[in-house]
């Protein structure tokens, strides 16, 4: 598979994956991203599906670095 096709995948899927785990741990905790108005819980379950993603997104690239590193012993 072509290695940029790889990293696009990777990052969409690290990203999405972490921003629905945000948005779900949000839920858990009684927050709702999607209610009416910006009061506090709404701005903190949105801070949480954004950090989420963003941890998503580093879990992938972690991922692609460790996959390289592993090539390279080879």
């Amino acid at each position: 598979m072509h290695p940029l096709l790889v990293e696009g995948l990777s990052d969409a899927v690290g990203f999405v994956g972490g921003a629905l785990a945000g948005f779900w741990l949000a839920r858990l905790l009684g927050f709702d991203p999607f209610a009416e108005g910006y009061d506090g819980a709404s701005v903190l379950a949105i801070a949480a599906v954004g950090l989420g993603g963003g941890m998503g997104l580093g879990a992938a690239r972690r991922w692609r670095r460790a996959r390289q590193a592993e090539r390279k012993e080879r």
